[in-house]
């Protein structure tokens, strides 16, 4: 099932801008590989979840895969075939704001060649591309 947040303090919200590189959650943090957004896009919650799918059925239950992004963004629709007015449409997806930087997903526990073909796999999920990065080793 798509993702999605369990309640919102408001039903609808304004498109907004999406520019610049991500200050936050660009390094990876918990696993020792990670996916990397070389641009900026909104990554919907089906989305998300076909790369989560993609990973784990190729992972076959070893190591574990982090989801780094949470879709909080709802965009409205309207219905086809609808007049111009009548007010803004109701929300029918939501949508996590990636910005190019943000690391989307992690993986642990595997080696680099099955984390690398694992990661292939979430990025052809994505709409935005992607590369692969690893932790950085601090002695």
């Amino acid at each position: 099932m798509a993702q999605m947040p369990k309640r919102v303090k408001w039903r609808k919200s304004q498109r907004g801008k999406n520019r610049g590189n991500a200050q936050r959650g660009n390094t990876v943090a918990f696993g020792e590989f990670g996916i990397q957004s070389l641009g900026n896009s909104w990554v919907t919650g089906r989305q998300i979840e076909a790369g989560r799918v993609a990973a784990t059925h190729f992972l076959h239950r070893e190591g574990k895969v982090y989801i780094r992004i949470f879709p909080h963004k709802p965009v409205s629709g309207k219905p086809l075939e609808t007049r111009m007015g009548k007010g803004k449409g109701d929300p029918k997806d939501w949508v996590a704001c990636v910005k190019s930087g943000t690391v989307l997903y992690e993986i642990g526990g595997v080696e680099e060649d099955v984390a690398r073909s694992a990661m292939n796999r979430i990025a052809a999920k994505m709409p935005v591309r992607c590369r692969m990065i690893r932790r950085r080793q601090t002695y």
